[in-house]
């Protein structure tokens, strides 16, 4: 009975996950079998394995992963309870550092949270107190408004599960079209939709561009890679575009697909960054199943700039600058207040 019960719980939390964070397009579904293995060993060692084959940066981030394997190898032993099994190998998979990497089971699920690492930037009640007022506008997927005496528009993107459409996108870029430029707020915001990420940015491209390369681990040796993959931004015909500066925020909670909208906006000409380094999260995670039922995911490819530089762990801003308690204290957001000033000089 509590068996029937833990698989019934384990089929929810996976089914929403799969709901809430997806795999990314193009990668493997994960297959269910339900002939489970329970032997804490070989599951230990089957996900050792699936890492060591197909994670994709062991070199980037210096991870001896047999080093982790001595490390970890002896706390397994068959008498071990399934709680102690998961501690053990979550634990295992945090070695990676990585926040695309989970261990999915009916007990838990692991997460390294990438945006603990770095000071909290972002109080959404400050901007809605002291920069939008009660009669901002909510269009779609974007709380936005006008903000430095209508010069600078505002607008915030929580998260790119939310779909930006293009009738949405015109409303933003008509209404804005006489600003000086634009602050677009990314900060907390956890990744989604990579295809979400790329319409926005396609609307800001003046002409077609490469903004990064990405590459898929395609074979057990560390340098096993296929041939990149580029993504383009173009702009669309008879949609509006918006040619002003634009200043993105950013902080360590920019994750995923923010990280990739980060790395397309270092490449467009009238974008930058500012604030702190993203999350990263530039892999693209995929995952399968352990011998006892458990599921997994983890990156599985490396995506660079155009020049090559990876910025797995984080893509600095072009300005750094951390919201100060001082600020805080007086209404005032230090990162809006120092994009209002470069926009408005």
């Amino acid at each position: 009975m509590f068996k029937d019960i833990l698989m019934s719980r384990f089929k929810y939390i996976l089914f929403a996950l799969l709901l809430t964070i997806g795999l990314g397009s193009g990668c493997e579904q994960l297959i269910l079998d339900t002939d489970t293995v329970d032997s804490p060993r070989e599951n230990f060692e089957y996900l050792w394995q699936e890492c060591l084959e197909k994670y994709s940066f062991f070199e980037y981030k210096d991870i001896d992963w047999q080093e982790v394997y001595n490390r970890y190898s002896p706390q397994i032993n068959e008498n071990m309870s399934q709680i102690e099994l998961f501690d053990v190998l979550a634990a295992m998979l945090n070695e990676l550092r990585d926040g695309h990497v989970n261990l999915i089971s009916p007990l838990n699920v692991s997460r390294f949270d990438i945006d603990l690492l770095g000071q909290d930037n972002f109080e959404f009640r400050l901007i809605r107190e002291n920069y939008l007022g009660d009669d901002y506008y909510r269009t779609g997927a974007f709380t936005h408004d006008f903000i430095a005496d209508d010069r600078v528009a505002y607008v915030r993107y929580s998260s790119f599960n939310n779909f930006p459409s293009n009738l949405d996108l015109d409303f933003l870029f008509l209404r804005y079209e006489n600003t000086v430029g634009m602050i677009i707020d990314l900060r907390e915001n956890g990744g989604g939709s990579l295809s979400n990420a790329l319409r926005i940015l396609n609307r800001f491209a003046p002409e077609k561009q490469l903004i990064y390369n990405s590459f898929i681990k395609n074979g057990p040796g560390p340098d096993d890679f296929a041939a990149a993959q580029a993504a383009y931004v173009e702009p669309l015909e008879d949609r509006l575009t918006y040619d002003k500066p634009v200043i993105v925020l950013v902080d360590r909670g920019t994750y995923s697909a923010a990280s990739f909208f980060s790395l397309g906006a270092l490449a467009l000409p009238n974008m930058s960054l500012m604030g702190d380094v993203t999350g990263g999260g530039l892999g693209i995670p995929n995952g399968g199943q352990l011998p006892n039922g458990w599921t997994y995911r983890f990156s599985i490819s490396q995506t660079l700039t155009p020049d090559g530089q990876n910025y797995e762990d984080g893509i600095p801003p072009d300005e750094r600058i951390n919201l100060s308690l001082g600020d805080r204290n007086l209404g005032k957001d230090s990162i809006i207040e120092r994009a209002i000033l470069r926009l408005t000089r």
